[in-house]
């Protein structure tokens, strides 16, 4: 397979409010990436558009489109079904173009197991600290605080799915965090180095989150 040819996918998984549908939009805008948007089942948020942040479903149409075998992965999160359909991703990946993946690690895990013949590279982002996340949830949920409380109980199982990824990044500085996954990307794809980290740091900081 050549990059020449066909286009490649890019994952971003995180914990919820580590910061990673924000870098997903960066990411797709200054480098002209096409953005895959997800099914489900939970009602949109006041700033979201169906269609163009998700597209909103009923439960039983999405029910449907499982047995319709329509999806590449889905999984249930916090009680509402997420998933991606699979013609317009394999579409724009034969048309050379590079598609990002805004999902968790069990729709991460479902994808690399598919063995869809294309390069696939995956993002880890973390939060700075406990602290800074429990106030993004808030503020974002603030309608609804037990929501909030949800999500922080899931981050301690979401956060320790980041060994599975090619790359684990601390979202501490937007701007920084944006510029350190571009040149990732940039290295990765364009001069095709090798892609590394530093673990003990993120090991270090993971133990310092969930402690």
């Amino acid at each position: 397979m050549s990059f020449k040819t066909d286009g490649s996918v890019f994952i971003f998984s995180s914990p919820s409010g580590a910061g990673k549908t924000t870098l997903v939009k960066l990411v797709s805008k200054k480098k002209n990436f096409i953005t895959s948007i997800s099914h489900t089942t939970r009602k949109p948020r006041s700033n979201e558009i169906n269609g163009n942040d998700y597209h909103f479903v009923s439960n039983e149409e999405f029910q449907n489109l499982i047995k319709q075998k329509q999806f590449l992965e889905y999984a249930k999160v916090f009680n509402n079904y997420y998933g991606t359909s699979k013609k317009p991703v394999i579409n724009n990946l034969l048309d050379g173009k590079n598609v990002l993946f805004d999902i968790d690690w069990q729709g991460s895990k479902q994808i690399k197991a598919q063995n869809i013949n294309f390069n696939i590279f995956s993002f880890f982002v973390l939060p700075p600290s406990r602290e800074v996340l429990h106030k993004r949830l808030s503020n974002r949920d603030m309608k609804d605080k037990l929501i909030a409380s949800e999500r922080m109980k899931e981050f301690y199982k979401d956060i320790k799915h980041w060994v599975d990824y090619d790359y684990v990044v601390i979202n501490d500085d937007l701007k920084q965090c944006h510029k350190e996954i571009s040149d990732v990307i940039d290295n990765g794809l364009l001069l095709k180095k090798k892609i590394s980290y530093n673990k003990e740091i993120i090991k270090k900081h993971v133990k310092k989150l969930i402690s």
